[in-house]
């Protein structure tokens, strides 16, 4: 219980892999939480073993599939006085992660919320991608369908801040064809994969570069993608067969030739039937 013996939240931002990244505070808020709110119960067990921590208080599971359920649950025990500690795999609470709604919630009755910060995978990457880091835009996780996400894409085309995505390994691929279709090849990016972790991994490069590395080496873990944001004026119009072959891999992912040919001239700033005709023209 807090020593105002008021009820607050405490967001507890977790290691990313390395636990040697683990703050004291996160070790205090562990431990002496009236309740921790855990993505993972498991995982939590282990973090809290091998920090050498002793959890006294509940800990109960809070993802994404009970946190709409288990939200009205603290916040009673918000009334009860408790302090409830959220803690994530990895991170930060509520930044694509469970957190907001018990935020929100926590708030709107008029319990206190407050943070032990830690971690980000967002800021962490952005800091290793070379990219520039002075104004960027967290877009979190793209639509899982291919027509979703590239509909998506094409809305942030032309944002000129540098943008950070999280993917899901068995989708990095098709996202980063899709990029690179629709931003253009040339746009320079970088994959970061197991940050902090024994196999970390950051691939620099062009987006063209970076989605036939990722079709070659099927890359795993969690994943980061940063991407550079827009050139002031439109990009520079690449050759006829460059267009042509940027099309047809567009096709090969499964987008109809209509939307490839106006994925790609958009990306270049160009009318749909000057792409349409060098497309036709090779036929």
């Amino acid at each position: 219980m807090d020593e105002n013996g008021t009820g607050r939240v405490v967001l507890v931002g977790a290691p990313l892999g390395n636990v040697g990244d683990a703050s004291v505070r996160l070790r205090e808020v562990l431990a002496s939480a009236d309740v921790v709110a855990a993505e993972d119960t498991r995982r939590l067990t282990r973090l809290a073993r091998d920090l050498g921590v002793t959890v006294n208080g509940r800990i109960v599971s809070y993802f994404e599939g009970n946190e709409e359920r288990r939200t009205p649950d603290l916040v009673e025990a918000l009334r009860g006085g408790a302090v409830v500690a959220v803690v994530t795999d990895g991170g930060m609470p509520s930044v694509s992660d469970p957190g907001y709604r018990l935020v929100r919630a926590a708030l709107d009755a008029g319990f206190p919320v407050t943070a032990a910060p830690g971690p980000s995978a967002v800021t962490t990457a952005l800091a290793l991608s070379g990219l520039p880091s002075d104004r960027f835009c967290f877009e979190g996780f793209l639509p899982r369908t291919g027509s979703g996400r590239r509909s998506r894409l094409r809305e942030l085309a032309a944002e000129p801040r540098t943008l950070v995505f999280f993917e899901a390994p068995h989708r990095i691929t098709g996202m980063l064809q899709d990029l690179a279709g629709t931003f253009g090849e040339a746009r320079e990016a970088a994959v970061c994969r197991e940050l902090t972790k024994t196999y970390e991994e950051i691939r620099r490069g062009p987006l063209g570069e970076l989605a036939t590395w990722s079709a070659e080496a099927g890359p795993r873990g969690e994943i980061t993608v940063v991407v550079a944001g827009a050139p002031a004026g439109p990009a520079e119009r690449p050759a006829d067969e460059e267009l042509r072959a940027a099309v047809a891999r567009r096709e090969t992912a499964g987008e109809s030739r209509r939307d490839a040919i106006q994925a790609v001239a958009d990306a270049y700033g160009l009318r749909k039937r000057e792409v349409y005709a060098l497309v036709h023209a090779a036929q």
